[in-house]
């Protein structure tokens, strides 16, 4: 199955349609046309997918000169607890700081239960945008950009 296929499976099954944080096919295949914006997928084994088994959770990023933003990251739901996301992030930290990167970067709305996850990865807040994102229903939510150095 081709990468974008194996992204898009997880997006659809990851992410639920109320926080309007899902991307597009061809948002995301956009994306990954651009020479610097990549995607990692995992399997079940919590191991970097081949293409043989399908992809339990994936991260998009995108590169910038010393330094790299994780733009998604999803993990099946079935899937959560069992250290993939935790795997994930570690492995695009390692690949940011094997090219360079001082420090990456993510994004996340303000009730995001990943939070948690971000913080024992080593992220810290370190900006608020207030009422950034609206959910299906119209609330609005804050963005809190977290950082961390490699």
């Amino acid at each position: 199955m081709e990468q974008l296929d194996q992204l898009m499976a997880v997006m659809e099954a990851a992410f639920d349609p109320h926080w309007r944080e899902a991307w597009t096919r061809q948002q995301v295949a956009n994306s990954l046309a651009m020479p610097h914006t990549y995607a990692i997928l995992a399997d079940a084994s919590v191991k970097l997918a081949n293409g043989s088994d399908p992809a339990a959770g994936f991260i998009l990023a995108r590169r910038a000169p010393g330094e790299e933003e994780l733009l998604l990251i999803g993990v099946r739901p079935e899937m959560r607890g069992r250290g993939l996301g935790r795997f994930l992030i570690e492995t695009f930290a390692r690949r940011a700081r094997d090219g360079g990167a001082d420090r990456v970067f993510l994004e996340m709305r303000a009730n995001n239960p990943a939070e948690s996850l971000y913080r024992a990865c080593g992220f810290e807040p370190i900006g608020r945008r207030p009422a950034y994102y609206r959910t299906l229903d119209g609330a609005k939510l804050d963005a809190i950009t977290f950082a961390r150095k490699l």
